[in-house]
């Protein structure tokens, strides 16, 4: 079956775990994707570094201090060698003995799901490598459809249009532009990923008029109170924009809050 990050065409709004669940796994885990799933999400979020060997594995630093009991630079080991590393422990002891998935390993988990996914480019070094690597995957597995490359380097997901026919992608941006699908036009990208500070219904109609679609990258829980404040309620803007379907994936950390957000605007939606 196809999969459709356009609401409209999907029948329903997404719900993106933010490398998984990571609020109660390690981040960017298998591990951390079920339970993404188990919570309620349809797609994740992930992070693509290289290896020494030109291997996508999925991680969101350059290096390995922060998230596995390795150290230095991933571009600097093999796949065997961070394969070797545990990626559990240090977030939580039942967790030891997690390992640094593969891409591969992430997409075919997706495959079997039906999960869709959003693969962010954070290789810096070999970005263009990266990108023909995932994209050798995809057209391998046949996973062109339930996979959007994403990222900042709108130059790198350009050249990835030009050089993969089949590869979709999402501009990340932070600002809100004067003429956004002229920003998305330039690299090539189908689909916009925007914080919460700079999304606007105007700019969501414009999206979804030229069948783009978007996603909506909530603040980490402990940050949304801040929002609250003042009469200024912005979880029931939330709803309104997701019953009025100006919103297509809606991503965080707090995954089951997100599909509880997602059900509670359908049900008002539907009345």
């Amino acid at each position: 079956m196809s999969f459709s990050f356009l609401a409209r065409d999907a029948g329903r709004v997404h719900v993106c775990g933010h490398r998984g669940y990571s609020l109660v796994c390690p981040e960017n885990t298998m591990p951390a994707m079920t339970a993404a799933k188990a919570s309620g999400a349809t797609t994740i979020e992930i992070d693509v570094v290289l290896t020494a060997d030109g291997e996508p594995i999925v991680l969101h630093d350059r290096t390995l201090d922060r998230t596995t009991n390795g150290h230095g630079f991933a571009a600097d080991l093999s796949l065997e060698q961070i394969r070797s590393l545990d990626a559990g422990a240090g977030f939580n002891a039942r967790f030891a003995g997690t390992r640094v998935p593969t891409l591969a390993e992430a997409v075919d988990w997706a495959k079997r799901e039906e999960m869709g996914v959003f693969v962010e480019i954070k290789e810096a070094e070999r970005p263009d490598l990266a990108v023909d690597r995932v994209a050798a995957l995809l057209e391998a597995t046949g996973a062109f459809d339930r996979v959007l490359v994403i990222g900042f380097d709108h130059i790198v997901l350009k050249r990835a249009v030009e050089h993969h026919p089949g590869i979709k992608t999402q501009a990340i941006t932070h600002a809100r532009h004067a003429d956004i699908l002229g920003v998305l036009r330039a690299c090539g990208a189908g689909s916009l990923s925007i914080e919460l500070d700079m999304f606007h219904p105007h700019d969501a109609k414009a999206l979804h008029d030229a069948r783009v679609s978007n996603r909506l990258n909530l603040p980490r829980p402990e940050r949304l109170p801040a929002y609250r404040q003042g009469r200024r309620d912005i979880i029931t803007c939330l709803e309104e924009w997701i019953a009025e379907g100006l919103i297509d994936t809606i991503s965080g950390d707090d995954v089951p809050f997100l599909a509880k957000l997602v059900e509670r605007a359908g049900a008002a939606g539907s009345r």
